[in-house]
């Protein structure tokens, strides 16, 4: 400590209110996010009255009972596993179907692979809304309306422009060299773009798992209307509402809820955040 404070005391007047500042915004931000997630804790473990009245107090027990509330009057237990399900599904076929896109894009040289790179980067300029009433009339045509199916052949369609777009970036900066070393060797496409290409696209390849899964496990409109109020098929965000009644809702309760469902994403973004931390260094430092 007295270390730092003689190397503070060296350092030039407008360096040292900087880091004050900066210091100082650092703690304000920090409190704006602890603040909220610690009245969300507390309070799934509160009735309303303790809510309203001791709003940042401690409960006076830690009793489980609003969370068994939660996940028997909403089966919230179902809904967990038709989202991990919808979820994991989803992302399978997105990096079944982005992988070789990106690989093929992160090859080519001419101006083919340009306008098809441009061609999936327009996905970002079409609203989620705009595609729902089409998305409807495919679905009813299909068959598919009110079925857990359809919706997992939606989701990675809504998700390829990102995921295509970070992995071609990544493999970009592979060498050609390696490329061309496992070729001379004899390995084919497939293999290059197995034994080559996706060891080193791990952290890329970890963006986005992590971010298409926070996508997959909060949407809301499309599960709510292709899989309807169906209890047996519909996710966790569509079940999640029903905790809210207009009688009187019970918000110790809503919150218990609100937190069980908030518990695989933060087991996955634990698994995943080294590898995205990774990923975001090696693209600051290539930049």
């Amino acid at each position: 400590m007295a270390q730092r404070a003689a190397v503070a005391r060296r350092l030039p007047l407008r360096d040292r209110i900087g880091s004050i500042t900066s210091g100082t915004l650092a703690w304000i931000y920090a409190a704006l996010l602890v603040i909220p997630f610690y009245y969300f804790i507390v309070s799934s473990f509160k009735t309303n009255e303790e809510i309203f009245e001791s709003p940042l107090a401690l409960p006076t027990t830690f009793d489980f009972s609003n969370f068994t509330t939660a996940i028997q009057q909403a089966d919230l237990g179902l809904a967990v596993a038709n989202s991990a399900l919808t979820t994991v599904a989803a992302l399978v076929l997105t990096l079944v179907l982005a992988l070789p896109a990106s690989f093929a894009l992160a090859r080519a040289r001419g101006k083919a692979g340009k306008i098809v790179e441009s061609v999936f980067a327009l996905g970002f300029l079409i609203p989620s809304f705009a595609a729902l009433f089409p998305t409807f009339l495919l679905a009813a045509a299909l068959g598919l309306f009110h079925t857990r199916t359809f919706v997992i052949f939606l989701l990675p369609a809504t998700a390829l422009p990102l995921s295509i777009v970070i992995l071609t970036s990544f493999m970009r900066t592979i060498p050609r060299e390696l490329e061309e070393a496992a070729s001379m060797d004899g390995a084919s496409s497939l293999q290059v773009l197995r034994q080559v290409y996706l060891p080193i696209c791990v952290p890329g390849i970890a963006t986005v798992l992590l971010l298409n899964f926070l996508s997959f496990w909060n949407a809301y409109l499309y599960p709510l209307i292709l899989i309807g109020p169906d209890t047996a098929q519909r996710t966790i965000q569509v079940a999640l509402p029903t905790l809210k009644v207009d009688a009187g809702t019970d918000y110790g309760v809503l919150m218990a809820g609100t937190l069980f469902t908030l518990l695989p994403v933060y087991l996955v973004y634990t698994v995943l955040q080294r590898q995205m931390q990774r990923a975001l260094l090696s693209g600051a430092v290539k930049g």
